[in-house]
């Protein structure tokens, strides 16, 4: 089932996830609605509070970057082993804790499904060790660079309160605030279900 996505402004956004247990309500069912609604809005990650949860429950699944290099031919942006890694990767994070982030930090353009037709540029650390558990609670302790670090820590900020536009220049944030509040009302073009605080 295909969920709203909750949109910048809604104090859920905000609230630390809470760790959860396997007995947790539908919890299968809500990890499947969760895979659902992704798709259908073309994301590569959504944590759940971004369907209205305070918990601390993402998703990942990194094949849509390696289709959208596959079909630039004129500019391959991943080696073969790039493209293939991103194609495979799909993973389901609970009660993740990122243990450690290294390396220089370097620049890549964001988007979030929850602050649709904004993008800027924001800095990471290209490598991060990380422990969770998944969707059967089996424990996993893991090692991940590059851009599937980036979407990891992009979706992990969401389940500590954290928004991408928190990470841009106080001077950005200003000039691009008309356009926040706009999504807080429901003033934006969208073509996936959102819930608006505002409206």
């Amino acid at each position: 089932m295909i969920l709203p996505i909750v949109a910048y402004g809604d104090p859920v956004l905000r609230k630390m996830g809470v760790d959860i247990d396997k007995d947790y309500p539908n919890l299968q069912q809500l990890i499947a609605d969760m895979f659902d609604t992704m798709n259908n809005a073309l994301g590569v990650g959504l944590a759940a509070p971004q369907v209205g949860r305070a918990i601390r429950l993402f998703i990942v699944d990194t094949k849509p970057f390696a289709e959208r290099d596959e079909d630039d031919e004129d500019d391959d942006e991943f080696t073969p082993e790039e493209r293939s890694q991103l194609e495979e990767f799909k993973r389901v994070f609970i009660n993740a804790r990122i243990v450690d982030e290294t390396g220089e930090e370097w620049t890549f353009n964001e988007g979030c499904l929850s602050i649709p037709k904004i993008r800027e540029d924001v800095m990471r650390k290209p490598k991060l060790r990380i422990k969770y558990v998944d969707e059967n609670f089996k424990e996993h302790d893991e090692v991940h660079e590059g851009l599937i670090a980036r979407v990891i820590q992009h979706e992990y900020d969401h389940i500590e309160g954290k928004l991408f536009t928190d990470k841009i220049s106080p001077l950005r944030r200003r000039m691009i605030q008309g356009k926040l509040n706009d999504i807080s009302k429901g003033k934006v073009q969208i073509g996936y279900k959102m819930r608006f605080p505002v409206k």
